[in-house]
């Protein structure tokens, strides 16, 4: 195995439509060694989070086309980017302002005018807490491993959570390990949430630039402008509110590796400019005059047949060939069913630990038997969906049936298995009620099952929220989030 790469720069997304404040927050950030992103209003911030998948949001409330509300309601509601830390900037710091952002999931506010200081302190508390977590689940996915003897997955520690079972899959990891110590680009083809970003992580690591940095970027949430200056870079003045030079993410990564997830969507033009930067190593920023060295190893992903998409003329095929010096399939989770416990049982490691739980839940055999008949459509990104919600749902120590969607529970299963399904929850509504309309009906009961547990400890603990949380067995955050989707007011604590 290479040996570990120095830590990385956390990521972070500032999202504020004063050019002043925007420029000295991002260069004060980048100082102290941040990689920082920016953004002049809410709808470019939703896409750079989708994009980038920052450790940390500082976000403006009064924006442009979405303001931060909508913005923090948007990134809490999509499971991609639900826990990212996220710090409100204002300039009046009322009440009422305060309190519904923190009941939509904020983490903390800044009142303009604020002292470098004052931002430096929030940064580093809250990215000290996301790493508190972050160990607490990589311990918690190491005594996993250790537990049940999973097999290591080549370049990739126990802590990455990773799991190889399926020989397909090990035939896979092998194939991309020898791939890893060459320098050719590697394309990774494959249903969306099968794992490609992972992939691309262990060629990462078993390479000779394992020691730069691996930075990722998903092509397809942002506009071609965003994406443009996101990737190469812009050089002051370029464009209205451009008040510094910003190092773009071809120069960032260099000496590393940079993945171009869903490079598919990459418009023509975009297309273009990429192309030279892998012809002649060499890029110009945005607004620039002089062109700059680029030291970068390319891997790229897309769900897309690209050789259709050139042959439609929607891909150049210059690019193309440039990108696929190698390429790899990973099957869908439906493919290799046998991994399925086995990512269940990390899973529930992982987020119970980042939730804030004590104990890490066990699996009921009648839950697994459910989630190993699914058709899983959304491959991994939907099975962790599935279990996180389950750890929510749950107050005991064991995920059961009950706790998994209606649309599992009710026999969803893939065409392409040859596995029976398993029908559960049947009976429930009335004969000949529509499968929907039951569906619906069970939904309603959990998420009323849920707002009924969530009064009664809150009722229990004098309205004391942290209390409640840890009577629920979830984290304060959680609870937030989860009276804010129930539709339940937030309580006052009761003297």
């Amino acid at each position: 195995m290479t040996s570990a790469a120095p830590p990385r720069p956390a990521r972070i997304l500032v999202i504020e439509d004063d050019a002043v404040i925007r420029s000295n927050v991002a260069e004060l950030l980048s100082e102290e060694g941040f990689e920082v992103s920016t953004a002049d209003n809410g709808e470019a911030g939703i896409a750079l989070a989708n994009a980038r998948n920052p450790e940390l949001i500082i976000c403006d409330i009064m924006l442009p086309l979405k303001d931060g509300y909508a913005v923090l309601k948007t990134v809490r509601e999509a499971p991609r980017t639900a826990h990212i830390p996220f710090i409100f900037l204002t300039a009046k710091a009322e009440r009422a302002d305060m309190r519904l952002g923190m009941n939509l999931g904020a983490d903390d506010y800044l009142t303009k005018p604020f002292s470098l200081a004052e931002l430096l302190e929030a940064v580093q508390t809250r990215l000290r807490r996301t790493e508190e977590l972050a160990k607490r689940a990589r311990a918690a996915i190491e005594g996993v491993h250790e537990r049940t003897e999973v097999p290591p997955v080549p370049g990739l520690s126990a802590a990455d959570g990773v799991i190889v079972l399926d020989p397909a899959m090990r035939v896979l990891y092998e194939q991309a390990a020898r791939v890893a110590v060459t320098h050719i680009n590697l394309l990774i083809l494959g249903e969306t949430g099968v794992g490609k970003e992972v992939l691309a992580r262990a060629v990462h690591a078993l390479s000779a630039r394992s020691k730069g940095p691996f930075v990722a970027i998903n092509c397809g949430a942002l506009t071609e402008s965003l994406l443009e200056a996101e990737l190469f870079g812009n050089e002051k003045g370029a464009f209205t509110g451009a008040l510094s030079a910003r190092v773009g993410l071809l120069e960032t990564a260099s000496s590393g590796t940079l993945f171009l997830d869903e490079v598919g969507e990459l418009t023509l033009a975009i297309q273009a400019k990429l192309l030279r930067v892998l012809e002649e190593r060499k890029l110009l920023r945005v607004g620039g005059r002089a062109e700059r060295d680029v030291d970068v190893r390319f891997l790229a992903a897309t769900n897309r047949n690209l050789e259709e998409e050139v042959a439609r003329g929607r891909f150049r095929e210059d690019l193309y060939y440039r990108l696929n010096g190698i390429s790899l399939t990973i099957p869908p989770l439906s493919a290799r069913r046998s991994e399925i416990a086995a990512l269940c049982r990390v899973f529930l490691a992982r987020f119970c630990a980042e939730l804030g739980r004590a104990e890490t839940l066990t699996l009921s055999p009648e839950c697994l038997a459910i989630l190993e008949n699914y058709a899983w459509p959304g491959n991994l990104r939907e099975l962790k969906n599935v279990i996180q919600r389950g750890i929510v749902l749950c107050q005991g120590n064991s995920l059961l049936p009950e706790h998994l969607p209606t649309k599992l529970v009710n026999g969803g299963t893939s065409s392409r298995s040859s596995q029976p399904a398993v029908e559960l929850g049947a009976s429930q509504g009335a004969p000949g009620e529509p499968h929907a309309d039951r569906r619906e009906a069970l939904q309603r009961e959990l998420n009323d099952l849920e707002r009924k547990r969530i009064q009664a400890a809150l009722e229990e603990t004098g309205g004391n929220q942290s209390l409640a949380a840890e009577k629920l067995g979830i984290s304060r955050r959680t609870l937030v989030y989860r009276l804010t989707a129930l539709g339940l007011p937030r309580p006052r604590k009761r003297v």
